[in-house]
């Protein structure tokens, strides 16, 4: 049997989707949040040193790393599903992507809550200096980057259907919450038509509506 170990509202939700995408067996253990650190509650430590979430467990093997489990299943379990061919040209478009959503995308999305809550936990009297500092960052830094990935994104999903081109593919469930992030956070809007049809594309897959029922309602944090 295999077992996710999935903390609320996170990332490990994308694995979460994939098992379903695959029609895989397994057994969902939830974790919540500490509600004052935003962190994954200490039990989630027993089962790994980082305490971190998606760990997935199948039989003797405990696989961490959302891009890491993505690639076990796929080898283990998916038949030539949700890949591209190792000689297809799409296949440098799904390495790239599966990548980049962490790499790129989650990186700015991560520094981004970073510098919100910078704004909003010091003491009061010094909190306009660092509202001040975190607003440079942003305005020289964050935001035109995120603009940037964003503009690239659309540019790509009009050119192909899809993140590795014209078949759904694993990159799309690593790139789902990275999505997710930038419509909730980061200005990805509706004028931004093809990144709009992808998401409604992703949320139209029975596998991913049977992933949100088991999830339950999405509330990133800082949003």
């Amino acid at each position: 049997m295999i077992t996710l170990h999935h903390l609320e509202n996170s990332r490990s939700f994308r694995i979460l989707w994939l098992l379903e995408e695959l029609g895989l067996d397994y057994e969902l253990v939830e974790y919540k949040r500490d509600k004052a650190s935003g962190q994954a509650e200490a039990e989630l430590r027993k089962q790994h040193a980082l305490g971190k979430a998606p760990l997935l467990v199948d039989g003797e093997q405990v696989v961490i790393e959302s891009g890491a489990i993505i690639e076990y299943l796929l080898d283990r379990y998916g038949e030539g599903r949700f890949r591209p061919a190792p000689d297809s040209p799409d296949r440098i478009r799904y390495n790239y992507w599966l990548h980049a959503s962490e790499g790129t995308v989650m990186t700015l999305m991560i520094l981004s809550l970073f510098l919100n809550r910078m704004e909003t936990q010091p003491p009061l009297p010094i909190r306009a200096i660092v509202k001040l500092v975190t607003g440079q960052v942003k305005t020289a830094y964050l935001n035109p980057n995120l603009k940037k990935i964003i503009d690239y994104i659309e540019a790509e999903l009009g050119e192909h259907k899809w993140f590795a081109g014209a078949e759904f593919t694993a990159a799309d469930v690593q790139m789902g919450f990275a999505m997710t992030a930038l419509s909730a956070r980061a200005g990805l809007k509706k004028d931004h038509p093809n990144c709009q049809r992808w998401l409604e594309q992703v949320e139209a897959r029975p596998a991913y509506q049977r992933a949100m029922e088991r999830n339950g309602e999405m509330k990133l944090l800082g949003s």
